[in-house]
Protein backbone atom coordinates (compact mmCIF):
# COMPACT_ATOMS: atom_id res chain seq x y z
CA UNK A 1 0.00 0.00 0.00
CA UNK A 2 1.30 3.47 -0.88
CA UNK A 3 -0.57 5.31 1.91
CA UNK A 4 0.68 5.93 5.45
CA UNK A 5 -1.92 6.99 8.04
CA UNK A 6 -1.05 8.93 11.20
CA UNK A 7 -3.17 9.97 14.19
CA UNK A 8 -1.08 12.19 16.48
CA UNK A 9 -1.58 11.54 20.19
CA UNK A 10 -1.98 15.29 20.72
CA UNK A 11 -5.26 15.25 18.73
CA UNK A 12 -8.45 13.50 19.85
CA UNK A 13 -8.87 10.09 18.15
CA UNK A 14 -10.91 10.07 14.92
CA UNK A 15 -14.65 9.95 15.65
CA UNK A 16 -15.89 6.35 15.40
CA UNK A 17 -12.66 5.45 13.58
CA UNK A 18 -14.19 6.66 10.30
CA UNK A 19 -11.19 8.73 9.18
CA UNK A 20 -7.53 9.41 9.86
CA UNK A 21 -6.10 12.81 10.78
CA UNK A 22 -3.18 12.54 8.39
CA UNK A 23 -2.74 10.48 5.23
CA UNK A 24 0.51 10.53 3.25
CA UNK A 25 1.19 8.88 -0.04
CA UNK A 26 4.02 8.24 -2.43
CA UNK A 27 3.32 7.48 -6.07
CA UNK A 28 0.95 8.68 -8.77
CA UNK A 29 -1.66 11.19 -7.56
CA UNK A 30 -5.27 10.48 -8.61
CA UNK A 31 -8.10 13.03 -8.33
CA UNK A 32 -11.69 11.76 -8.40
CA UNK A 33 -14.32 14.30 -9.45
CA UNK A 34 -17.48 14.69 -7.43
CA UNK A 35 -19.65 11.62 -7.89
CA UNK A 36 -23.43 11.86 -7.54
CA UNK A 37 -26.24 9.29 -7.61
CA UNK A 38 -26.51 8.86 -11.38
CA UNK A 39 -26.53 5.32 -12.74
CA UNK A 40 -24.63 4.33 -15.91
CA UNK A 41 -27.53 5.61 -18.05
CA UNK A 42 -27.54 9.01 -16.31
CA UNK A 43 -30.73 8.33 -14.35
CA UNK A 44 -30.89 9.64 -10.80
CA UNK A 45 -31.03 6.83 -8.22
CA UNK A 46 -33.13 7.50 -5.10
CA UNK A 47 -34.81 10.87 -5.71
CA UNK A 48 -35.35 12.52 -2.33
CA UNK A 49 -33.56 9.68 -0.48
CA UNK A 50 -30.18 10.57 1.06
CA UNK A 51 -29.21 6.96 1.83
CA UNK A 52 -30.06 5.62 -1.64
CA UNK A 53 -28.24 8.50 -3.29
CA UNK A 54 -25.25 8.01 -1.00
CA UNK A 55 -24.94 4.35 -1.93
CA UNK A 56 -24.99 5.11 -5.67
CA UNK A 57 -22.56 8.03 -5.28
CA UNK A 58 -20.16 5.80 -3.32
CA UNK A 59 -20.53 3.03 -5.95
CA UNK A 60 -19.63 5.56 -8.64
CA UNK A 61 -16.72 6.82 -6.53
CA UNK A 62 -15.42 3.28 -6.13
CA UNK A 63 -15.75 2.64 -9.89
CA UNK A 64 -13.76 5.82 -10.58
CA UNK A 65 -11.04 4.68 -8.16
CA UNK A 66 -10.87 1.30 -9.86
CA UNK A 67 -10.76 2.90 -13.33
CA UNK A 68 -7.62 4.73 -12.17
CA UNK A 69 -6.05 1.46 -11.04
CA UNK A 70 -6.63 2.36 -7.38
CA UNK A 71 -8.22 0.37 -4.58
CA UNK A 72 -10.01 1.72 -1.49
CA UNK A 73 -6.70 1.24 0.37
CA UNK A 74 -5.13 3.83 -1.97
CA UNK A 75 -7.65 6.51 -0.96
CA UNK A 76 -5.87 9.41 0.72
CA UNK A 77 -8.73 11.94 1.10
CA UNK A 78 -12.47 12.14 0.49
CA UNK A 79 -15.13 14.75 0.99
CA UNK A 80 -18.81 13.92 1.41
CA UNK A 81 -21.17 16.80 0.56
CA UNK A 82 -24.70 16.41 1.99
CA UNK A 83 -27.61 18.70 1.11
CA UNK A 84 -29.84 19.39 4.10
CA UNK A 85 -27.51 17.65 6.52
CA UNK A 86 -28.83 16.76 9.95
CA UNK A 87 -27.24 14.44 12.54
CA UNK A 88 -29.56 11.51 11.88
CA UNK A 89 -28.20 11.25 8.30
CA UNK A 90 -24.65 10.38 9.40
CA UNK A 91 -25.37 6.71 10.20
CA UNK A 92 -27.34 5.93 7.02
CA UNK A 93 -24.82 7.70 4.79
CA UNK A 94 -21.84 5.81 6.24
CA UNK A 95 -23.84 2.54 6.10
CA UNK A 96 -24.49 3.19 2.41
CA UNK A 97 -20.78 3.79 1.88
CA UNK A 98 -19.91 0.55 3.64
CA UNK A 99 -22.30 -1.37 1.36
CA UNK A 100 -20.73 0.25 -1.70
CA UNK A 101 -17.29 -0.85 -0.47
CA UNK A 102 -18.31 -4.45 0.32
CA UNK A 103 -18.83 -3.86 4.04
CA UNK A 104 -15.50 -2.16 4.77
CA UNK A 105 -15.40 1.62 5.08
CA UNK A 106 -12.22 2.99 3.41
CA UNK A 107 -10.56 5.02 6.17
CA UNK A 108 -8.76 8.10 4.85
CA UNK A 109 -8.45 11.76 5.68
CA UNK A 110 -12.08 12.80 5.33
CA UNK A 111 -14.45 15.74 5.50
CA UNK A 112 -18.24 15.46 5.91
CA UNK A 113 -19.97 18.70 4.92
CA UNK A 114 -23.54 19.92 5.10
CA UNK A 115 -24.19 22.10 2.06
CA UNK A 116 -27.09 24.20 0.83
CA UNK A 117 -27.18 22.77 -2.69
CA UNK A 118 -25.20 20.84 -5.29
CA UNK A 119 -25.01 21.20 -9.08
CA UNK A 120 -28.64 20.22 -9.65
CA UNK A 121 -31.45 20.60 -7.11
CA UNK A 122 -32.33 16.88 -7.06
CA UNK A 123 -28.78 15.84 -6.10
CA UNK A 124 -28.48 15.26 -2.34
CA UNK A 125 -25.01 13.65 -2.03
CA UNK A 126 -21.70 14.21 -3.79
CA UNK A 127 -18.42 12.45 -3.00
CA UNK A 128 -15.01 13.47 -4.28
CA UNK A 129 -11.49 12.59 -3.30
CA UNK A 130 -7.87 11.76 -3.95
CA UNK A 131 -5.86 8.56 -4.09
CA UNK A 132 -2.21 7.68 -4.55
CA UNK A 133 -1.20 4.60 -6.51
CA UNK A 134 2.32 3.18 -6.76
CA UNK A 135 4.39 4.43 -9.73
Amino acid sequence: MSIRKVNPESIAPPVQGLYTHVAMGRGQFVAIAGQVALDADGTLVGPGDHEAQAEQAFRNFRAALEAAGATPDDLIKNTIHVVGHRPELVGPIFAAGQRAFDGVWPVSASTFLGVQTLGLPEWLIEVDGFAVVPD
